[in-house]
């Protein structure tokens, strides 16, 4: 009888394989509306509830980043670092790989693009710090249940834009695509600054959301083929006052 009793509260149309392989539900609303924001509580659950020492130690990591000398509009706004991973298919096995250049085709940054940029590295602590293992392991997840078929180059970017008076530029290429599969995004901080509003737009410009982003360990997720994404200049809000917006962008594109 107790045997009768479990095959009749089975749902007969699941088996259990599906349901062990039913994509995570972020991974669903990814493929289903190209973007999705998470609240700071819940990317902190995802990536593990790493403790707020850990927390701190990786947020501190942006006051050591290098000036951005590539800057083909002159500003002395952004401040960065970048390092390459790598990652198996369905998001297994993340590997740091020999420290490279960043390249986008002018297609992609018609500012900056179509040369080969050397950032400092991201420091070999910070990218063993909980907090980074948890978001690239969440990457990994979400990114690879989309496609999993494909094995990942992966570009981990780290940001500090300085607020001005005639504006500190998050995406001075504009409103734009990266050039990569997907993208994730995640809120670091941000002090003594007004604007930053964040905007995705699908291909033909139309506007899908704006908000913008105020607390830390917020994320946004982009499917980077099929929206584009900007960021308005940030202002500072006292001007006697230093201001700053820290972001972390990662990067995932499928090798060939």
């Amino acid at each position: 009888m107790k045997e009768l009793a479990i095959m009749q509260i089975t749902p007969l149309n699941i088996s259990v394989k599906d349901v062990i392989s039913q994509p995570p539900a972020l991974s669903q609303e990814l493929a289903k509306n190209d973007f999705v924001r998470i609240t700071s509580s819940d990317f902190l659950d995802e990536i593990g509830s790493p403790d707020n020492s850990d927390i701190e130690t990786f947020k501190a990591s942006w006051n050591s980043l290098a000036e951005d000398e590539y800057m083909a509009d002159g500003g002395r706004y952004r401040h960065r670092r970048h390092s390459v991973f790598s990652a198996g298919k369905s998001g297994g096995n993340v590997q740091r790989e020999p420290h490279q250049p960043h390249y986008q085709t002018t297609k992609f940054n018609t500012l900056n693009g179509g040369v080969e940029r050397y950032f400092q590295p991201i420091e070999k602590s910070i990218s063993e710090n909980k907090v980074f293992k948890g978001i690239m392991n969440f990457a990994t997840k979400i990114f690879g249940a989309v496609s999993p078929l494909n094995d990942w180059h992966i570009e981990v970017h780290q940001f500090r834009i300085l607020a001005q008076e005639s504006g500190g530029k998050p995406t001075p290429e504009g409103v734009h695509q990266d050039g990569v599969d997907f993208v994730l995004m995640v809120f670091i901080d941000r002090q003594n600054i007004i604007e930053g509003e964040t905007t995705v737009e699908d291909l033909d410009g139309n506007v899908l959301t704006r908000f913008t982003l105020k607390n830390s360990m917020e994320a946004v997720m982009v499917n980077d083929l099929r929206v584009a994404h900007g960021v308005t200049p940030i202002l500072p809000q006292n001007p006697d006052e230093k201001g700053l917006r820290d972001m972390l962008v990662v990067t995932f594109k499928r090798k060939s």
